[in-house]
This record gives C-alpha cells, sequence and structure tokens, in this order.
C-alpha cells in the first residue's frame, strides 16, 4: 500500500502559528521533504523535531519528485514544507503534488499560514473575487503579457515581491494599470510587520526616498465594472451600428438578439437601434 504525501504549512514568521497537527505529522512521518534543509533544520529544532531531511526544491523538482513518488509507492509516508508558508503557493511542490495524482499516491493538506491570503484579509479591499499572480515573470515578453491581462482584471489583485524589485515592480503597474488602490503588507506575521493602504502613484512617490525592507505582498485593487463598461462603450463607439450588427449576425445571432445586444452594448434603448437601421427619425 501506498503512503501518504502530507502537506505541512509552516510559519511565514510568527513561530506561533505552527500548528500542533504539523508538529505531529513532520514527527512522525518517514522523512521530510525540505525546499532549504539549512533552512528548516531551525525551526525542526524548535519544535524538537528530529526526522530525516532530504532537498526538494526548484531546481531538482522533477528528478527529486521521481524520487520520493518512488518512495510514497513504497510505503514511505513524506511531509513536504517550504521555507515559509504553504506548500504548492508559488512553490515547487506542485509538481510532486501532481506526479502524486498521476501514481495514484494519496495527498492530503494540513492548513496553516500562507501570505497571500493573510494579506488580503488585511488589505481592506474586496476579498469576494480575487486572483494570486504570485512573482510576476522575470522574462520581458512573458510580464507584458501579464500585465497586459491584469490591466483588465475586475478582481482583487495579489502579487509578490521581493524588496529590491519592488520599484521597478510598482512602476511597472503604474504603467500597464494606471492609477489603483494597493495595500502595500510588508514582513507579515513578523515583529515590523506593515500594512499600507495606499495608491500606485502614492507608493511609487514614498519608495523614491524610502529603500524597500522585507518581503511584499501586493494587494491591488481590480478595474471596476463602471470604467470596464465605459471602456466596452468607446471600443463600439469606433464603429458603426452596421458594423456592431454584422459583427454578432456573422456569429449566427438572429437580427432582433442582435438588435438588443448591440443597445445593451452602447448603452441605448433597443428602440433607437430599431430606428436608425430603419431610416426612423
Amino acid at each position: 500500500m501506498a503512503g501518504t504525501l502530507f502537506l505541512c504549512a509552516t510559519p511565514i514568521g510568527n513561530l506561533g502559528d505552527m500548528t500542533p497537527r504539523v508538529i505531529d505529522t513532520l514527527r512522525s512521518v518517514d522523512v521530510i521533504a525540505a525546499e532549504d534543509t539549512r533552512n528548516s533544520i531551525k525551526l525542526l529544532n524548535h519544535f524538537d523535531i528530529h526526522t530525516s531531511m532530504t532537498s526538494y526544491h526548484e531546481y531538482n523538482k522533477v528528478e527529486k519528485a521521481q524520487q520520493l513518488v518512488g518512495q510514497l509507492l513504497a510505503g514511505r509516508n513524506i511531509a513536504l514544507i517550504t521555507d515559509a508558508g504553504t506548500p504548492a503557493i508559488s512553490d515547487p511542490g506542485e509538481v510532486l503534488v501532481r506526479m502524486c495524482h498521476e501514481s495514484g499516491v494519496p495527498v492530503t493538506s494540513l492548513p496553516g499560514p500562507a501570505a497571500c491570503i493573510t494579506a488580503l484579509t488585511l488589505s481592506g479591499l474586496s476579498t469576494r473575487r480575487f486572483c494570486f499572480e504570485g512573482f510576476l515573470p522575470s522574462d520581458k515578453r512573458e510580464k507584458r503579457r501579464v500585465l497586459e491581462e491584469l490591466a483588465g482584471e475586475s478582481r482583487t489583485i495579489i502579487l509578490y515581491e521581493a524588496p529590491h524589485h519592488l520599484i521597478r515592480t510598482l512602476n511597472e503597474l503604474y504603467e500597464a494599470l494606471g492609477q489603483r488602490k494597493i495595500t502595500l503588507c510588508r514582513e507579515l506575521t513578523k515583529k515590523f510587520e506593515t500594512i499600507v493602504p495606499t495608491t500606485l502613484e502614492e507608493a511609487l512617490a514614498y519608495y523614491r526616498t524610502e529603500e524597500p525592507r522585507g518581503e511584499y505582498v501586493l494587494v491591488l485593487e481590480g478595474k471596476s465594472f463602471a470604467e470596464k463598461r465605459q471602456e466596452e462603450i468607446a471600443s463600439w463607439e469606433d464603429r458603426s451600428i452596421e458594423e456592431h450588427m454584422a459583427y454578432y449576425e456573422n456569429q449566427g445571432m438572429e437580427n432582433k438578439a442582435a438588435m438588443k445586444q448591440v443597445a445593451k452594448d452602447r448603452g441605448v434603448s433597443k428602440r433607437e437601434i430599431y430606428a436608425y437601421l430603419h431610416g426612423e427619425s
């Protein structure tokens, strides 16, 4: 019988956030797969955990995942931990989880800290609908594509950023998204935790004179539906009503339905569209 992979969330700063269930699991499994064993040994020593560790990180995630799945299929129980927070969130753990599912290995998650959710709840921005982007891509072309997508995003947006890249990222967000509300969450759960609700413009002005310190989670408001609606109306105003009608009819929409949709797109009544198309004053 195969063993189980346990995804164990660890503190993102405050060691008091370690759950008893995670501590018990880390003590009882056969091996702990850790992102950085040098970092994790401090955590294990603090909680008097003596289980052996093996490294599992971005640079060995495929080959090592295959080895770990082999051990799991042989009946060993393995706990996966990241340097801080929940495994598989902006973390190579997602590869191991996928391989486990493909191999029929049971996987369970022990809930705990996650910087993205902690920041979202502290942001003061809408929590009903949100998207998590993690770190922006380092590749310029891919980053540009992602920023273009985010510019039209109506959900609250959550990003991670390191201090030495913060100013550049804030500037790129401002250029792509324009003025937006943003909450900068720094050093979450730690002694110098700082939560700053502001705007992109004000954040840029502040960090031109103050050096960013600590790890950041950026929470941005999405584009409002009213703003998106105005952009949609403006885009259709560049076309004639005939072109607008043809757009929907070419998709197989009946004349009446197309007329109704055109009126909705342009923010006018169906009667006005009908009158225009039939030459009525």
